[in-house]
């Protein structure tokens, strides 16, 4: 049984969530403050965490940077009250997966949750077929991708991506030369409707080309195609 920890000071949402996911079938953690939801990421190492934002204690976005600087890779949704776009996308930069914004009904959480756990899953099987060969390559460039293994590597140095971001890079890379829009990229590697947060799409690109990218501002892999999306080109 898949285990949920539910990070959240009010109560009531804490008391919805723990129902509506064990009701899911779900092995349901819960912790009330930011320290104690730290505590338990690290040592009971949950299948999926949701996290609030404003906690007491230590703040959702400092657990997040925290888990992923530990790199503990546990899936994080994560929740916010506040309409302000900044608190979404910060949050998926410091290593979110996903977010919610308050009010939301608990038949929606638990889709986000099944989605991304479908994602962690998919990685897990493909780790554990790794050593069987041959093993397929995706190489651009510098950038070498082996899908089995969801590792990628530039210049031969291993790159620190989150599931999400390896995805993406790898259905770039796969598409190599084709313009892809924000609608099919989010469908490509979010599974769900993001209508109105092609946002989302804007921070995994910047991440990662961070990461790839020896000059953001002149990217030499993912290039821009203003008003539409984004392709990958070889150098």
């Amino acid at each position: 049984m898949e285990r949920i920890l539910v990070v959240e000071d009010e109560p009531s949402i804490a008391t919805l969530l723990q129902y509506n996911l064990e009701k899911a079938g779900f092995s349901v953690l819960t912790a009330s403050d930011g320290t104690e939801g730290l505590k338990k990421a690290m040592e009971e190492r949950p299948d999926l965490m949701i996290l609030d934002l404003m906690l007491p204690g230590m703040d959702g976005m400092d657990i997040c940077k925290t888990l992923r600087q530990e790199k503990v890779n546990t899936p994080i949704l994560m929740l916010t009250a506040r309409g302000d776009e900044f608190d979404k996308v910060l949050g998926l930069e410091l290593g979110a997966d996903d977010y919610l914004t308050k009010p939301f009904s608990p038949r929606e959480v638990v889709a986000r949750v099944k989605a991304i756990l479908r994602r962690t899953k998919t990685f897990e099987e493909s780790s554990a077929v790794m050593d069987k060969a041959p093993e397929p390559v995706v190489e651009l460039g510098q950038v070498t991708i082996y899908p089995e293994r969801y590792e990628a590597l530039l210049d031969g140095d291993k790159l620190e991506l989150t599931p999400k971001e390896f995805e993406l890079l790898l259905y770039l890379a796969s598409n190599e030369g084709k313009v892809l829009s924000r609608t099919q990229l989010l469908d490509a590697i979010w599974n769900y409707d993001f209508i109105g947060d092609s946002r989302i799409v804007d921070v995994h690109i910047s991440n990662l080309r961070e990461k790839i990218e020896e000059d953001t501002r002149h990217p030499r892999y993912i290039k821009t195609i203003r008003g539409f999306g984004y392709k990958m080109e070889r150098p």
